[in-house]
């Protein structure tokens, strides 16, 4: 039997209801920082690292994601 992956079946990764708000803080926190780093290198993928800040920015705020759908 092969691997199925992430959040295959009920037990899947997204059954217990996704992130936390404060995971996502986190994260955006990292993303940021990140971001300000690869930017004072003039590295462009801070451009990435930017739209994944955006992203978790959007998640934190619940316009995107389950919390977003209500």
């Amino acid at each position: 039997m092969g691997w199925a992956g992430w959040g295959a079946g009920p037990a899947g990764a997204g059954s217990a209801g996704g992130p936390s708000r404060a995971f996502l803080a986190v994260a955006l926190l990292l993303a940021v920082a990140v971001t300000a780093a690869l930017a004072a290198d003039r590295s462009p993928g801070a451009l990435l690292s930017g739209a994944a800040a955006v992203y978790f920015g959007l998640r934190v705020a619940g316009r995107l994601g389950p919390r977003g759908r209500r």
